[in-house]
């Protein structure tokens, strides 16, 4: 997977998610892992960047509003929410912006 995530032409949206963890951290891995699996299959998925120090960030793409409510809504991504709230996350908070200029260099 590249670091930075291959979107096409805006517009599109990003969902930002910021992160605080717990210093339980068992299972979480394989469930960041899952659920990348699983949201790549989703419709309207563009990508995903992520980045994890002190204070976690990960942002995925997405088509539409549609795309996003479903992600959201998916059984399997709602019970890993439910375990990030209960076990993971000391504090979260999640950012829907909308794409409306991306730039890059040409190297």
């Amino acid at each position: 997977m590249s670091l930075i995530a291959e979107t096409p032409e805006p517009s599109y949206y990003a969902v930002i998610f910021s992160s605080h963890t717990t210093d339980d951290n068992e299972g979480y891995a394989q469930t960041a892992e899952r659920m990348l699996e699983l949201a790549a299959k989703q419709p309207g998925f563009l990508g995903v960047e992520s980045a994890r120090e002190e204070l976690g960030i990960t942002v995925s793409y997405w088509a539409d509003l549609e795309s996003i409510r479903r992600w959201k809504q998916h059984a399997e991504h709602r019970e890993a929410q439910i375990r990030g709230v209960k076990k993971w996350y000391s504090h979260y908070k999640i950012r829907i912006a909308l794409v409306e200029r991306d730039y890059t260099n040409s190297q």
